[in-house]
């Protein structure tokens, strides 16, 4: 059962849209216009309408939309990190895809002493919204993906391991400050299935000695809207199942709702945040095609093991865009709960 009392509650996989000013912002902090105080403000505002957009939609479940993770800024996870350098990309013109983002040459064994800055950007979350919030974070596979480990790590899974007793800090640090409900994100059994046999030790060390409700985020990966693997759960079930969590949140409106089947068979040992809205994709959903879909999912998964989410983040996606899926998942969402019985029908 999710951590809302409602029966099929909708929630956000973690990253939200971000506002057109706040991209103007990015480039003005880059240029060095922005003190630490100005953008401080500039984030914390981003929260809030990150926090306000998903209300206004209705969503049942919330997240900070992971505002504070630019990519650019001291917030950025790598920033916190000892032991490595800035590595400028290779390419930096051209269609936008992973070869052009910073990697991180590694010096010596990494370490974060003084955490990730999740825990702060929960505080801040907790304080804003009143709604049930979810806390997001990257996995130790995935967080491994930007480092040149050289002599330090030598294979990825070397470096990978090097990630799990900081991660796993982290989430101590979370449960310690109140957060109840946690997803990591970690596609990589889909995205590199070659490490799959190696995942679930590897995750559930991470998630070691952590007792509150836990989530984990597989996908194919949404860097520029663009997948990154062969696009299906099948080859990795046994993998999925072995994670200690408590939901699997998967995408599947961009795969026209593809491995239903797989859902329902996942679903006899664990909560499910199905992907219903495409983030991926410029259509906009109505509100008749998330019932739809919601429908459909039902013939295989209890309403009861049933969350209704995007396929990934929005991190990806135009504000307006954003805003629309949101509300067509949100209403929906209402719309099967009133027809199963689950929630009040709209006066008229």
């Amino acid at each position: 059962m999710s951590s809302s009392d409602t029966i099929i509650p909708t929630s956000v996989i973690g990253s939200y849209a971000w506002p057109s000013w706040l991209s103007c912002g990015i480039d003005a902090a880059r240029r060095g216009e922005f003190g630490p105080t100005d953008l401080a403000e500039m984030l914390e505002d981003a929260v809030d309408t990150a926090l306000h957009d998903q209300e206004e939609a209705g969503v049942d479940i919330v997240t900070d939309g992971e505002m504070r993770r630019s990519g650019f800024f001291t917030a950025e996870f790598y920033s916190h990190l000892t032991g490595v350098r800035a590595v400028e990309p290779r390419r930096k013109w051209g269609p936008p895809a992973h070869d052009q983002q910073h990697q991180f040459e590694v010096l010596e064994p990494i370490a974060a002493p003084h955490g990730l800055g999740v825990v702060q950007e929960f505080l801040y979350a907790r304080g804003r919204t009143k709604r049930p919030l979810k806390v997001t974070l990257p996995g130790p596979f995935t967080l491994s993906g930007r480092l040149l480990g050289g002599t330090v790590y030598p294979t990825r899974s070397e470096a990978a391991w090097a990630f799990v007793p900081i991660v796993n800090a982290e989430l101590h640090h979370l449960v310690e400050a109140g957060a109840q409900f946690i997803q990591i994100d970690d596609p990589s059994p889909a995205i590199h299935p070659d490490m799959a046999g190696e995942f679930p030790a590897l995750f559930n060390a991470v998630v070691e000695g952590i007792s509150v409700r836990l989530g984990a985020h597989l996908c194919f990966g949404n860097y520029a809207g663009k997948p990154l693997a062969r696009r299906s759960y099948q080859p990795v079930l046994d993998q999925m199942l072995a994670l200690r969590v408590d939901e699997l949140a998967l995408e599947t409106a961009n795969r026209e709702l593809a491995e239903l089947p797989l859902l329902g068979e996942i679903a006899t040992q664990r909560d499910v945040a199905v992907g219903l809205i495409d983030v991926k994709n410029s259509y906009l959903e109505t509100p008749d095609d998330v019932a739809e879909r919601i429908r459909r999912v039902l013939q295989y998964v209890p309403a009861e093991r049933l969350t209704v989410v995007p396929d990934c983040g929005f991190s990806q996606t135009p504000r307006g865009m954003a805003r629309s899926k949101l509300h067509a998942m949100v209403e929906g969402t209402r719309r099967v709960r009133r027809e199963l019985g689950l929630e009040a029908p709209v006066p008229t």
